[in-house]
């Protein structure tokens, strides 16, 4: 589960982080007020006046360079970044051509900014621990750092019982080259940001960047600050947090995924053609492997489990036909606790409900099986599209020459 930036920002701040204030709004209107009462003093040597930050709400990276990250100067400018955002999809690399829509933006004061930094917990799957990953080189992908910069990064595993300890957040403050009360400051954030992780369940908890700003008459060593954050949790675990579950905005997820999602099937759209319906997660993975190998492309991963009924695996193929991209289906059943027949009476309803006019690939196999086969030979007047499959291979041979 994600969220968004300010409900990070908030996250933070409950933990302890230092992170300055901003206001959320969601119509172009309230902009100017809102820049009043957030905007700060700019220095003279940058110009002086009046400083805030426009940034759309959206669950994906690449705001900044898309133009959905602005600064601005004054009402007006703070209006028209707001009225430009509200009105326009965000394009970036992490949205795809079709972009995201805006609804929410959030304005916050300007910082003066010395110095950035990448601040991270996340899990390290080769180790399998949590891990403290930091960088030098805050404000740009963690990722385009480890491509042309490994050295850059710094990583400190956290230890599995007692997390993140005060040493080790000192001695990567030291590492990134925090200097007098900034290490105490930096290690501060790391331990909050440690212990908020393991707290809320979550898979990722991100700054980027962390900030030092510049020496003043009350700070000589400057602060360390939080300016922008991401949190993405563990949908198993959300649960437990009632909290983060409020935090969920449908607005920004796949609306077919959330149907599948409250039917108890796992969804995920793709790019490709050949709809596909697997009860599995592994045999979901192997089918769209084979399905590339016959130079076919998927439209989707979609495991119906092993306890799918009916109605579920008929809402699968709504699901499923109603992607215009969809050429052609294939379904890969082998059957340990799902039943065959019960898939192929969802076949079926979903013949008479919808219709299939595009291919349709079936392979059955185990438990029930030749009740389902039976099914599927009874309901063939209805299934008119129907080929059956001996194997996945010959299988997937069907579906990729039946888009071709």
């Amino acid at each position: 589960m994600k969220i968004h930036e300010y409900q990070a920002r908030d996250i933070l701040s409950q933990a302890g982080v230092p992170v300055p204030p901003g206001v959320t709004i969601d119509n172009y209107e309230e902009a100017a007020r809102v820049f009043k009462e957030v905007a700060t003093d700019c220095r003279p040597e940058d110009g002086g006046g009046k400083l805030a930050v426009v940034k759309a709400q959206v669950h994906a990276g690449g705001r900044g360079k898309a133009g959905f990250v602005k600064l601005v100067r004054s009402p007006e400018e703070a209006t028209e970044a707001a009225r430009f955002m509200l009105s326009n999809k965000m394009v970036s690399y992490q949205t795809g051509a079709e972009g995201l829509e805006v609804t929410k933006l959030l304005m916050v004061g300007g910082v003066d900014i010395a110095k950035e930094y990448y601040l991270a917990i996340t899990t390290d799957r080769k180790t399998r621990r949590h891990v403290l990953i930091a960088s030098s080189e805050g404000g740009v992908e963690i990722e385009k750092v480890a491509e042309e910069n490994p050295g850059a990064i710094v990583r400190e595993p956290l230890h599995p019982l007692l997390g993140l300890q005060g040493f080790q957040a000192r001695k990567v403050a030291f590492e990134l080259g925090f200097k007098g009360k900034q290490v105490g400051q930096a290690a501060k954030i790391m331990m909050a940001l440690a212990r908020t992780f393991l707290d809320k369940d979550c898979t990722i908890a991100e700054i980027n960047p962390l900030i030092v700003t510049p020496a003043s008459d009350d700070h000589p060593d400057g602060q360390v600050l939080a300016i922008d954050a991401k949190f993405n949790f563990d949908d198993n675990a959300t649960f437990r947090h009632k909290d983060i579950q409020g935090m969920f905005d449908p607005a920004e997820e796949n609306p077919s995924e959330l149907r599948a999602s409250r039917m108890g099937l796992s969804y995920i759209a793709l790019d490709g053609n050949i709809g596909c319906l697997v009860n599995g997660a592994g045999l979901a993975m192997a089918t769209m492997d084979t399905i590339a190998l016959e130079g076919g492309t998927p439209a989707n991963f979609l495991d119906v489990g092993g306890s799918a009924s009916e109605e579920a695996v008929t809402e699968a193929f709504r699901i499923i036909l109603e992607d215009d991209a969809v050429k052609g289906v294939l379904v890969n059943i082998f059957g340990g606790i799902m039943d065959c027949a019960v898939i192929a009476q969802g076949i079926v309803n979903a013949a008479s409900e919808i219709g299939f006019e595009v291919p349709l690939v079936v392979r059955l196999e185990g438990t029930n099986v030749e009740a389902g086969r039976k099914i599927l030979e009874e309901g063939s007047a209805k299934l008119t599209t129907l080929q059956a499959a001996t194997d996945l291979g010959d299988a997937a041979k069907k579906v990729a020459a039946a888009v071709a």
